[in-house]
């Protein structure tokens, strides 16, 4: 019988584990086996010694005291300083400048010298209006999509600022 097999019997034997069949054949094999009783007497010494290690433990009111040193350091909430009030304007006013781009380069492709039809409040026919020449262009495709990446990273900051805020005041 391999000794790994033997020191597992007896842990099962030391620890109480094993049935009563086990138990009383394996008290049977300490008594007559001299390698099983040596591996007994070892392994009831390592058994012994773990048990006299008193194991530390921490204070009743751990956890109340690593709370309050934490409290002690207020950890100071971000303030406007952080955020630079040129960079938000800079990019409002990006987005503005775009905006009115748009609108210009739109007024700019509409025939004010058509007729006004009866059926148009406005005076403008719309239909005439060739928005595929507005939007095909690369230059346009590139600024649109500029925009809304900028928007979204816009959204993201604003939402977790948001959130932060929240979780501040909870």
């Amino acid at each position: 019988m391999e000794t790994t097999d033997i020191e597992q019997r007896l842990w099962e034997y030391i620890d109480g584990i094993s049935t009563a069949d086990e138990r009383s054949v394996v008290e049977t094999l300490i008594r007559e086996n001299a390698q099983w009783r040596a591996l007994y007497q070892e392994l009831l010494q390592v058994h012994q010694s773990l048990a006299d290690i008193d194991i530390e433990q921490p204070s009743m009111r751990f956890t109340k005291n690593v709370m309050e040193e934490i409290a002690r350091y207020h950890i100071a909430p971000a303030t406007k300083a952080y955020i630079n009030k040129k960079i938000i304007w800079g990019i409002a006013a990006f987005f503005m400048l775009s905006i009115v781009g748009f609108l210009v380069y739109g007024f700019g492709q509409i025939d004010w010298s058509a007729t006004a039809n009866a059926d148009n409040s406005l005076g403008i026919d719309l239909s005439k209006v060739d928005y595929g020449q507005m939007f095909n262009s690369t230059v346009m495709n590139v600024v649109m999509m500029l925009n809304a990446v900028l928007g979204l990273m816009l959204l993201d900051r604003y939402i977790s600022n948001k959130r932060k805020k929240l979780y501040e005041t909870a």
